[in-house]
């Protein structure tokens, strides 16, 4: 599908500030819980009258153990630890090879849009700490994951998971929720969202999601979620512009540059958040050529590409189904 959007009455997903739900008249209130984490902010909307102390415990907890593992900007965290070492392998927990493998998976299946090894050149143009090493085109196939040991064949690479390392706390999260009992719930972790069971008043839960375009205000669009997670990759909250060029945050290992072109942002619906994470940034990365990508691989996602003074969607998948 392909139509051209008037901003007044298109509803569709937009960029990654994704709007808390609301709450209409007579709806049932709902408990929150929420704090900062991953450089961004998190949330977790529950049913009114949930005890939400334990919760809040546990959840900083699990995000503390995550952000140790995962983060580049510590020098002290199992991935800075791998960046740093020479070529050669290194023993890690299950969850790190686990993450790394599905990172590779994801760069295989998007012929490398998606490339883990990318951590100097975002680095390069001012937006990550891997300031070190060398980025070289396809060097996520220097990368293997086996026996829960992570490896690469030549010390210049490095390995960065910020592109997938987000959903897979998401997951996290909701597994932890879905342990300690809880059947219905909202998670927003720096705009990437995952649902499960039902809002208060009955009904699926909704977001709203706001226009991709950093000049533009409000919100274009609405989203059902019914137990799915939701990634959006976009250049409207980490960006920034140089004459009539936006940089984005997004990299594209064939050019070596940031993207540019008309796309604002790609939304990927799944049921896991980290598969989710992975393919919004492969998406971005990929450009125009991101629709075909997302028809071949049957993936769920909206992309908003800039056209004139509005928008122009591309939907493949069932996204369709999902728009309110």
């Amino acid at each position: 599908m392909s139509t051209l959007i008037d901003r007044r009455r298109f509803l569709a997903l937009g960029a990654a500030c994704v709007a808390a739900p609301a709450v209409a008249r007579g709806v049932s209130p709902l408990a929150g819980i929420g704090g900062a984490a991953f450089g961004t902010g998190w949330s977790v909307s529950l049913p009114a009258g949930t005890p939400t102390a334990a919760l809040q415990a546990h959840i900083e907890a699990l995000l503390a153990d995550l952000d140790l593992v995962f983060s580049p900007w510590r020098a002290d965290s199992v991935i800075s630890r791998f960046n740093d070492a020479g070529a050669g392998d290194m023993a890690v927990a299950d969850e790190v090879a686990e993450v790394a493998h599905s990172a590779l998976i994801i760069a295989e299946s998007s012929s490398g849009h998606f490339d883990p090894t990318v951590g100097p050149l975002v680095a390069r143009w001012g937006f990550g700490p891997i300031d070190h090493g060398e980025a070289m085109p396809g060097g996520w196939r220097g990368l293997s994951v086996a026996n829960d040991h992570i490896a690469k064949t030549r010390p210049g690479l490095t390995l960065d998971l910020c592109g997938i390392a987000k959903g897979h706390a998401l997951d996290r999260m909701a597994g932890l929720l879905l342990d300690a009992g809880h059947d219905d719930f909202l998670i927003d972790f720096g705009g990437e969202l995952a649902a499960r069971g039902r809002h208060p008043s009955g009904r699926v839960w909704q977001v709203g999601i706001e226009d991709p375009r950093p000049e533009a205000e409000g919100f274009v669009g609405m989203l059902r979620l019914d137990s799915l997670a939701v990634a959006t990759s976009g250049d409207r909250a980490n960006g920034y512009n140089i004459g009539p060029r936006r940089y984005s945050h997004i990299i594209d290992p064939a050019t070596r540059e940031p993207v540019e072109g008309a796309l604002a942002s790609v939304s990927v619906l799944t049921a896991s958040a980290r598969e989710a994470d992975g393919w919004a940034t492969a998406l971005m990365a990929a450009g125009e050529a991101g629709p075909e990508l997302a028809r071949n691989r049957d993936i769920a996602a909206l992309f908003l590409f800039r056209d004139g003074v509005g928008l122009r969607s591309v939907a493949t998948g069932a996204v369709e189904k999902h728009l309110a």
